[in-house]
């Protein structure tokens, strides 16, 4: 089972953690270059096949479960197959499970694992299909932090991190996405400390903290990869205020309670084979100065 092994070439994020270099190709080439279906771009809290792609890689080996316990067009499920893991989905919306599946089905096709389906189930449902062999199997979770303005955000969050704790094996991880998101006035939600207290309240223990790029960087600084739709959003935001525009996401990873003390007690390393590794927790979290990077609107 992989481990959260920090990365010699990851780049130390603000207040620790790291940066991830995961917005080199833009969005829609990545789409492209993936086989999917162009109405994928339409998922508002779509996580981006590079980011989907580099958490899988750092947290499992292949032939590992990897969930999505609201999966939405189903890029992480996608990403999964692609580096040989097999993979399943859960989603309420029609919409999204039809996209979801043809995605899937494209990457089949396309030579991908072919161990890989979608459920129009909430994620509740992950505490009830025992039959098919998923509860405590799981080497990790992914899923993104969807409506993060709603009121209900952390206690529907809080929801889907308790039940898929339950197809989690004890020592996988779980991953959440986070866009950063502002409200009507122009400011920045918390989305972090969020996204914590849910996962607090599910009995779970925060690993790292990453800042997974969807700009890309060079030498000269960061260029942010917004289309035409988000500039003219950000230029026409209600606030009247000057918006930048998206740089990045926030990663989130947590394991369960037990697995990280258990951790801990062995002296703050895991063992892979010969090689101990040591878990890097990113204590420190919140808005991060990236969350303003970007080319103004």
């Amino acid at each position: 089972m992989n481990t959260n092994t920090p990365d010699l070439f990851d780049h130390p994020a603000p207040g620790g953690g790291s940066v991830w270099l995961t917005g080199q190709t833009d969005l829609a080439t990545q789409l492209a270059d993936g086989g999917y279906h162009p109405n994928t771009a339409t998922d508002p809290d779509l996580i981006p096949p590079a980011i989907a792609a580099e958490i899988i890689t750092r947290y499992t080996w292949p032939g590992e479960l990897v969930i999505d316990p609201d999966c939405g067009a189903g890029t992480s499920l996608v990403e999964a197959l692609h580096h040989q893991r097999p993979a399943l989905g859960l989603t309420t919306i029609p919409r999204w499970w039809r996209l979801a599946r043809t995605n899937i089905t494209t990457a089949k096709h396309a030579g991908a694992w072919s161990d890989g389906s979608v459920l129009d189930h909430p994620a509740t449902a992950l505490t009830h299909i025992r039959a098919a062999g998923t509860r405590g199997t799981a080497t990790l979770a992914i899923t993104a932090l969807r409506n993060p303005t709603r009121s209900t955000a952390t206690t529907d969050l809080t929801t889907t991190l308790t039940h898929t704790r339950e197809a989690l094996h004890p020592d996988g991880h779980i991953a959440i996405v986070a866009t950063p998101t502002r409200d009507r006035n122009g400011e920045l939600l918390d989305l972090p400390t969020t996204v914590l207290a849910a996962g607090h309240a599910a009995g779970l223990v925060l690993v790292h903290h990453a800042v997974a790029l969807t700009a890309a960087l060079h030498h000269d600084g960061v260029r942010t990869r917004a289309g035409i739709t988000e500039r003219r959003r950000a230029h026409n935001h209600p606030s009247g205020k000057p918006i930048a525009l998206t740089a990045h996401r926030h990663i989130l990873v947590f394991r369960p309670a037990l697995a990280t003390v258990s951790a801990v007690a062995g002296a703050g390393h895991h063992h892979l084979g010969n090689t101990a590794v040591r878990e890097a927790p990113f204590l420190h979290i919140g808005r991060t100065d990236l969350d303003a990077v970007g080319a103004a609107a």
